[in-house]
């Protein structure tokens, strides 16, 4: 039997164990005051990936396209998305404690996304209507949502090591935090980027709208334009240097809080007039 053969569900199960696994080993070294293996880490978040990869590629082929058609694959896609920015975002930065903060993220969500089978529901076939600017837009809108959930991971890395220089009190995990530099450097990238691909999606989402009524859904995609304007102003609050980092580092981590409100799956509405309704970012 060929490997794709094999239920979508268990390449995600085995993708989660991988996640859990540099987790736990992430979370060892910690305990004992070390900075864990990036490399031994790296290989098992990669590892998760390509599983993962292939459960949703298998959704994908179910659904005609990007697999958003319920909650359980939103926020499957989100973990994917996450994990792509790390295997890119790690290396480039050596940011040896990023990855004992994203392994915990993306194991916790992969695993409670597949604990709640009500999360699943019954797929469709073609849920984009053959429309490509609609897919286009929500997985641009989905990437964005993973830079920003990087970013409150280093947001609350930076807090955390404001903190320990303040008090002059280095824990475990302190001494093993990036400085307060790196750490403001690559949450201005990854807010940089974020909002650029979130710009991009609202961009292809109004164009969409041009096309013909109704193509997205109005509450949701309000509610993601409210998201793009609260990072441009924290984008022009960092600029301009108009709150300390750490306050504006908290900002990020609670805007983050309030998009994930925002996300939802990709369904139809208008079933008898053939309409299409994005509800994902």
């Amino acid at each position: 039997m060929d490997f794709l053969d094999f239920p979508d569900r268990l390449w995600l199960w085995l993708a989660a164990l991988s996640y859990t696994i540099a987790f736990a080993l992430a979370i060892g070294a910690v305990l004992r005051s070390q900075a864990h293996s990036r490399t031994a880490l790296f290989i098992l978040v990669a590892v998760g990936f390509i599983l993962q990869t292939t459960g949703l590629y298998q959704r994908g082929l179910i659904n005609g396209g990007c697999p958003l058609g319920n909650k359980f694959e939103v926020i499957q896609f989100l973990v994917w998305s996450v994990t792509v920015l790390f295997l890119v975002v790690g290396p480039a930065f050596r940011l040896s404690l990023l990855g004992f903060f994203t392994s915990g993220l993306i194991t916790v969500l992969a695993i409670v996304s597949l604990l709640v089978p009500s999360w699943d529901s019954v797929q469709r076939s073609s849920l984009f209507s053959d429309n490509p600017w609609i897919e286009l837009h929500a997985a641009i809108g989905m990437f964005s949502y993973g830079a920003f959930a990087l970013l409150a991971l280093t947001s609350a890395m930076f807090i955390l090591q404001n903190i320990s220089l303040k008090q002059k009190h280095f824990s475990r995990l302190s001494r093993l935090l990036p400085s307060i530099v790196e750490l403001e450097q690559i949450n201005l990238r990854l807010l940089v980027f974020g909002t650029v691909l979130l710009s991009l999606s609202l961009g292809i989402g109004f164009y969409t709208q041009s096309m013909g009524p109704e193509t997205i859904d109005a509450s949701k995609f309000a509610g993601t334009s409210l998201v793009w304007l609260a990072y441009m102003i924290i984008l022009a609050i960092r600029r301009f240097r108009l709150l300390g980092s750490s306050l504006l580092a908290a900002i990020c981590i609670a805007v983050f809080g309030l998009a994930l409100l925002t996300l939802g799956p990709v369904s139809r509405s208008g079933m008898d007039r053939g309409e299409t309704e994005v509800t994902a970012p």
